[in-house]
């Protein structure tokens, strides 16, 4: 049907793409705004960087219609999404308070549209995957250098959620954001855990090219990239972070452990070795990890579980369709079961918040779409013989597991910053585990 559609425009329209220099160079633009939306993302707020987004996606729909031969594919998985977008659609119409569910439906709309606007770019510009894993892996490692000068002035704390009732003064750390709007760690830890694989990957790209002096920045990259994790204070990082490792230790045995066992083995010791000596002797890391584990002694975590428990009981009453997509549709039902004092903008579980909104269909469509898209990286990378293409598909897969990782504790995942970073590597994994990628 849509290839029909865009058919029956090609062939009246054609002529023009053919003159006009604007459509001739569109795919030129549209990489231009792809990289200005990572760009725009380290300091705009949501609704600019959105806004970029937006010409992406109506680029991609302009050259759709007038570039001969441009059709439309969906693969298996993203069938899944599609069945997902649909239900949201379906959710919209039956909520309760359709303006506030319209908005989250338009930002829905935005984040899809951008990822099926870089799957139809990237399926005929695939020389360009790299200059996208390099603009995330550019924009993150300059947030990590922000963060890591942030740690010697000792930013002033902009929330209240580290709990320091039980922690000595000088035991307490002094939690690093970033430029990122809206200004907070949380948020700030979880778009460093999702860029972090580009540039850990970047080390892994630059050797295998026997660019050895970029590989040795890329390390300082990363090491820097790892003390301004931690200084984030997101226990959700710090799991995710432990996550993006134990991925790496296993997809890179692929490469090394045949040749390289003993050298490899010391390696991922060492690792683990300074990881553990990080969190056993500076106190501060070591008090706000152990904190994950302090159940309701610690605040945090008991205002948590408050919310978990009224968002299940919002999901048993609107178990089929949901509320409507969007924060603040959530916030307005949120307040008819929340405990007092305990009010939340989410349900700091992006599983338990995507059923709230759209239903357990709508859960299951999502899942669905995840677990195929990761069964492909996987089997790519197990199979594949192109060592770039595998690289660029492991950096996307580890990428994305930590931030579904990071999710069952916390929703930054919503924010543009990251779902934009999120379905770039969705789009790359698509588009070279595609049959005719690999040929």
């Amino acid at each position: 049907m849509f290839n029909k559609f865009f058919g029956f425009f090609q062939d009246k329209l054609n002529f023009v793409y053919e003159n006009s220099l604007f459509l001739q160079n569109v795919d030129k633009i549209i990489l231009l705004f792809i990289l200005l939306t990572f760009a725009g993302s380290t300091f705009m707020n949501s609704d600019a960087i959105g806004f970029l987004a937006l010409i992406v996606i109506f680029l991609t729909f302009v050259k759709m219609l007038f570039k001969k031969g441009e059709i439309v594919e969906f693969k298996n998985f993203e069938i899944w999404l599609v069945a997902y977008f649909m239900i949201v659609v379906i959710s919209l119409f039956g909520s309760t308070l359709f303006a506030l569910s319209l908005k989250g439906f338009f930002k829905t709309f935005v984040y899809i549209g951008f990822y099926f606007s870089l799957v139809q770019y990237l399926k005929n510009n695939r020389d360009k995957i790299v200059w996208l894993i390099a603009a995330i892996a550019l924009c993150t490692a300059y947030e990590s250098i922000i963060g890591f000068l942030q740690t010697f002035i000792k930013p002033e704390a902009i929330s209240t959620w580290q709990d320091t009732s039980r922690i000595n003064p000088e035991d307490v750390i002094s939690r690093v954001y970033g430029t990122l709007k809206p200004l907070n760690p949380n948020l700030f830890g979880g778009y460093l855990v999702c860029g972090f694989p580009a540039i850990l990957g970047s080390v892994f790209y630059f050797v295998t090219e026997k660019h050895f002096k970029s590989a040795i920045v890329s390390c300082i990259l990363t090491v820097i990239s790892i003390y301004t994790i931690f200084q984030t204070g997101c226990r959700g990082a710090y799991l995710a972070l432990m996550l993006i490792f134990g991925c790496v230790f296993l997809i890179s045995a692929k490469f090394f452990w045949k040749t390289y066992k003993k050298l490899y083995i010391t390696l991922i010791s060492g690792v683990c070795t300074l990881f553990i000596f990080a969190l056993t002797f500076v106190n501060s890391l070591r008090l706000r990890f152990l904190s994950i584990f302090a159940m309701r002694s610690d605040s945090s975590n008991s205002f948590r579980f408050n919310v978990y428990h009224s968002a299940i009981e919002m999901f048993k009453d609107n178990w089929l369709l949901g509320i409507g997509v969007g924060n603040k549709n959530f916030r307005e039902i949120y307040g008819l079961y929340m405990k007092t004092g305990f009010d939340a903008l989410s349900a700091y579980n992006i599983y338990l918040e995507t059923a709230v909104e759209s239903g357990i269909f709508a859960l299951m469509a999502f899942l669905g779409y995840l677990f195929l898209l990761s069964k492909e990286a996987v089997q790519f990378i197990l199979q594949s013989k192109n060592t770039q293409h595998i690289i660029f598909v492991a950096v996307a897969s580890v990428a994305i597991w930590a931030v579904m990782f990071h999710g069952l504790v916390d929703t930054i995942y919503f924010r543009p910053q990251l779902q934009f970073m999120f379905w770039t590597f969705a789009a790359v994994i698509s588009v070279l585990t595609h049959s005719k990628a690999q040929a």
